[in-house]
């Protein structure tokens, strides 16, 4: 079992940066592969991005490409979403989930194949 904290979101202005991470217990992270997804009221959860558990392979959602990039630290239990020329449609409950694997080189973008969820954090873009 892994249990996942991401950091404080917070409010950043329409252009600019944020960087989420998430922390995961736990000894077997390496074995996680690891995603990422919003919300907003009244809308269903939806994939941003996620990567394999050896960080070998990543996807990204069409509209995040080029601005939003995830990565891992397996030494450290950590995940990260880099979030570049962010916009105000971008405000939302960001999430980090995880999904205990086999295949070090799977991904899983859909919210129904995680199993484990942080309990999120709000993202505010200012227009």
């Amino acid at each position: 079992q892994v249990q996942l904290v991401e950091s404080v979101g917070g409010l950043v202005q329409t252009g600019g940066s944020l960087r989420l991470s998430c922390a995961a217990s736990g000894r077997t992270f390496s074995s996680y592969a690891m995603g990422w997804f919003r919300q907003v009221p009244e809308k269903e959860r939806e994939p941003l991005a996620a990567i394999s558990s050896n960080g070998g392979s990543t996807y990204y959602a069409d509209f995040v490409k080029g601005r939003f990039s995830i990565s891992r630290d397996n030494a450290k239990n950590m995940v990260y979403l880099q979030m570049n020329s962010l916009k105000p449609e971008d405000t939302a409950v960001y999430y980090c989930a995880a999904r205990s694997t086999n295949w070090s080189g799977r991904i899983y973008a859909s919210e129904h194949a995680m199993t484990y969820w942080g309990k999120g954090t709000l993202v505010t873009v200012s227009s």
